[in-house]
């Protein structure tokens, strides 16, 4: 399928060719479509798609009653992340077809849909063990920053973390691992 055929309906991103692979990478205020990013990424060729959907709960860290969540990203530097994200996965586990990787911006409630982790492949080993890598290497290396509104108050995420580079790979808590 040419980039761009065929989109997920979800705003943002853009449909990339990685290799022989096409990845939908986005960060976006729209909501998260997951039925139709799966329908999107499935295929014929592909016995295996895992489907990870990161969603707003009602605790954090140290804090109970959380009724939002306002998520910020740098945008352009974001989506290159993603891109690269996607290219590791790629590069790690050839067999894989198609894979979204999407992030919401923007005020989420409770239950709302915020990350949205797709992978299609041939066998579910290599879709399992990419999608936990994307979502995994997305929270370590992707500038999105959340600020929680809970039933004290309002204020920035407790378990922020340095951004760490992951243009040759993953980052460090990856290493060695399958």
């Amino acid at each position: 399928m040419a980039a761009g055929a065929g989109r997920p309906k979800f705003g943002g991103g853009a449909v990339i060719p990685i290799g022989n692979d096409q990845t939908w990478i986005g960060i976006t205020g729209a909501p998260l479509a997951t039925t139709e990013a799966v329908a999107w990424a499935s295929g014929p060729d592909c016995g295996a798609v895992v489907t990870f959907c990161g969603t707003v709960r009602e605790f954090s860290e140290g804090r109970r009653g959380v009724t939002s969540l306002e998520y910020e990203a740098y945008a352009d530097v974001a989506e290159r992340k993603l891109a690269q994200i996607a290219e590791a996965a790629s590069a790690r586990w050839t067999t894989i077809r198609r894979v979204v990787i999407v992030h919401r911006v923007g005020i989420l409630d409770v239950g709302d849909a915020a990350v949205l982790v797709v992978v299609a492949s041939p066998h579910r080993d290599e879709a399992f063990e990419s999608a936990r890598f994307c979502i995994d290497t997305l929270k370590a290396t992707v500038p999105i920053w959340k600020r929680e509104t809970w039933s004290g108050g309002c204020d920035w995420g407790l378990c922020a973390q340095p951004v760490a580079d992951c243009s040759h790979g993953a980052p460090t808590a990856w290493a060695g691992k399958p």
